[in-house]
């Protein structure tokens, strides 16, 4: 209820505000699991592809998030909650393994994912080399891979911006990927690695950026 809400109260300010455009919607399935694998330019990535989604769609959230004090804190808590984030701690020895973990039960749950395959924001506009957490979680739960490419949002929010400018955002989902030759291979480390790549390359694809480190199998791991 919550998200149904949310969605009703923020899409119309978002189109106003982000002027946002969205291409290849019919692509994400209408139920099921299904992961959405995205590059990653700015904070509120988390809060604009939900929004362009058809579909709700979970992402992890930086458990301060939760928990920060004052007004920015507040809004922030109460958008995430709202979008259905799920909060992580992130300082723990087990904290990626936990973050898995907690991405598999919404993919159990006939849920749609969302994750950076880059593992953080990008810093230069560049695409990095994706890391394979997101191959284990599509080989172990069986399901689509959708990759998504976000424009604008690194100019509505640039790293260290407390409060969004408006700027026009656009956001494209491409066809889903789906790797039957790899099927239960989610514990083999090259076929980890090739449906990562597969994965990065749509998603470059779709973004037109430069690529970043790819080259280099230290920037992979």
């Amino acid at each position: 209820m919550l998200y149904a809400v949310a969605r009703f109260v923020l899409r119309p300010l978002a189109r106003a505000v982000l002027r946002i455009s969205v291409t290849g919607r019919e692509h994400v399935p209408a139920s099921g699991a299904v992961i959405l694998a995205s590059n990653h330019l700015s904070f509120i990535d988390s809060m604009v592809i939900p929004l362009a989604a058809p579909r709700q769609v979970r992402y992890l959230a930086k458990a301060e998030y939760f928990t920060t004090p004052g007004l920015g804190g507040w809004v922030t808590r109460t958008l995430f909650t709202a979008l259905g984030a799920l909060p992580v701690e992130r300082e723990t020895h087990r904290a990626a393994q936990a973050a898995l973990d907690t991405a598999l039960g919404v993919l159990h749950d006939e849920g749609a994912f969302g994750i950076y395959p880059e593992g953080t924001r990008s810093r230069d506009g560049r695409l990095a080399r994706g890391k394979t957490g997101v191959a284990w979680l599509a080989l172990t739960a069986d399901c689509p891979v959708v990759p998504v490419a976000v424009h604008g949002t690194d100019r509505v929010q640039p790293v260290g911006a407390t409060w969004p400018r408006p700027h026009r955002v656009s956001v494209t989902f491409g066809p889903p990927l789906t790797f039957p030759e790899h099927r239960g291979a989610a514990r083999n480390g090259r076929a980890r690695r090739e449906v990562t790549d597969r994965i990065m390359e749509a998603i470059a694809g779709l973004s037109g950026q430069e690529k970043a480190g790819w080259g280099d199998p230290r920037e992979a791991a």
